[in-house]
């Protein structure tokens, strides 16, 4: 059985978690550098990714974390963790860090409020049918990949929602919350392709 744990700093930790379980992994909160050494693979959830960066360096989490992704550790970033896999951010504040790995820009808050969230149904050629339903929750979007990541899905308009770039994965949107299963899927085959 595959080890992961989720990022328990702060966000939406406790549906990951019962998802990751449902799809049969073992999975463990990560809130310290001993707890991180212990799992195969690791998600970062949704929440606020400035809190969650802040968090990281109180814990002495931030550190360990950016070069376990170095190392190869297979993330999922979800919302929030998908700016904090970003190697480049548009509209963080100011101090605000992120952990890196993803080639790629991802802006802060692209969509508006929290009461501008919304649900849709977008395509993912790499998932097949049906269309994922997916929730956006104060989401960003993904500004631009450089040429080590690729597109997993875009909007109507263009603007990319999903990427992923070897052992990475990341997307703007939470499939945790509509039951879509394909993602963290496809993020557990990675961790088990990496034992």
């Amino acid at each position: 059985m595959v080890r992961v744990g989720v990022l328990a700093l702060q966000g939406d930790v406790r549906e990951h978690a019962a998802l990751l379980a449902h799809l049969g992994a073992h999975v463990s909160h990560v809130r310290r550098p001993e707890e991180l050494r212990e799992v195969d693979g690791l998600v970062l959830p949704g929440g606020e990714s400035s809190v969650i960066d802040k968090l990281a360096r109180i814990f002495d989490l931030r550190e360990p974390l950016v070069a376990r992704i170095r190392e190869g550790l297979p993330v999922y970033g979800t919302c929030a963790g998908l700016i904090l896999l970003a190697d480049r951010l548009a509209d963080g504040i100011d101090g605000q860090r992120t952990f890196g790995g993803l080639n790629a820009t991802v802006r802060r808050n692209a969509f508006g409020r929290q009461n501008d969230s919304f649900e849709t149904e977008i395509d993912v050629p790499a998932l097949g049918d049906p269309p994922v339903r997916a929730t956006f929750i104060r989401a960003p979007v993904i500004d631009d990949v450089g040429p080590s990541a690729r597109a997993l899905a875009t909007l109507p308009d263009g603007r990319i929602v999903a990427a992923e770039q070897g052992n990475l994965l990341g997307t703007a949107f939470h499939p945790e919350v509509t039951g879509e299963t394909r993602f963290h899927e496809r993020f557990l085959a990675r961790v088990r392709a990496a034992l």
